[in-house]
């Protein structure tokens, strides 16, 4: 269905890979309408994303862009600028499709991880990597102020500091140094491992009870910027409303039984 995604669904574990280098812009209306879909489906549990080249993502692929919508780069008054705006808020949305999931993304990085791959690896509530990864908010050095996400997201997973120094400076970063700062959760060998790393996770969390899972990435993203009273408040009305289920008896019966539960999400 897409020329720049693949994208794959196992059970209740979708895999989306990457299947270009660089950014087009059909990339991001790929990836927009394929999180769309995603986020659509109800009987999905886990997301991985990945890349089936040799990195993760080199970012925007600034030629392809430049050339195909040369008119918005050329200068002009409000209404070119209109349009520009336009283009750029369209690109955002499918960064947000990705952190709008409802259910677990997981990105597995493996290579070079450079401007717009970092803003989609940031945009997934999980990030494991290889060793060989290497990391890069590179929009300053190609004069652009990074408006994918990165600058938003960022300073909630490695801090206001650290996103700073990398913004300013455009510097790359290994993955040793991604790993102490908490951008990525851990390392593995290659990009084989990081990727079987990547779906055992997701199988893990899709054997949870599917809409506890979900309610526990709602109340983690309503709890962001406000103050621990709200984010009780909220998970308290949470609970009342959809404590009881079908999936919460299952959990007592396995427990009593000696067995594993299965979840049906009910």
């Amino acid at each position: 269905m897409y020329e720049t995604l693949n994208v794959e669904k196992d059970g209740t574990v979708a895999t989306v890979t990457l299947l270009r280098l660089a950014m087009n812009p059909a990339f991001f209306v790929e990836l927009e309408k394929c999180f769309e879909e995603i986020n659509a489906d109800k009987d999905l549990r886990a997301v991985v994303v990945r890349s089936g080249g040799k990195a993760f993502s080199y970012g925007l692929d600034l030629t392809a862009t430049f050339q195909e919508h040369a008119s918005l780069f050329a200068g002009g008054l409000a209404g070119t600028r209109t349009d520009l705006l336009g283009f750029i808020r369209r690109v955002q949305r499918a960064a947000t499709a990705v952190a709008e999931c409802p259910v677990p993304v997981i990105a597995a990085i493996h290579g070079w991880c450079i401007g717009g791959g970092l803003d989609l690896a940031a945009a997934c509530d999980v990030r494991l990597a290889s060793k060989d990864a290497k990391f890069s908010l590179r929009e300053t050095k190609v004069a652009i102020v990074a408006d994918l996400g990165s600058l938003q997201r960022l300073p909630a997973i490695i801090g206001r500091a650290n996103t700073r120094e990398l913004a300013f400076t455009g510097r790359d970063m290994d993955a040793e140094r991604a790993l102490k700062m908490g951008l990525v959760n851990e390392l593995y060998e290659d990009k084989d491992a990081v990727h079987t790393a990547a779906r055992k996770m997701a199988e893990e969390i899709a054997a949870n009870p599917p809409l506890v899972v979900r309610g526990v990435k709602d109340v983690l993203n309503y709890g962001e910027g406000k103050t621990v009273t709200d984010g009780l408040a909220y998970v308290s009305a949470w609970n009342a409303a959809f404590l009881a289920s079908e999936d919460l008896a299952e959990a007592v019966s396995a427990f009593m039984e000696k067995r594993k539960p299965e979840y049906k999400g009910k």
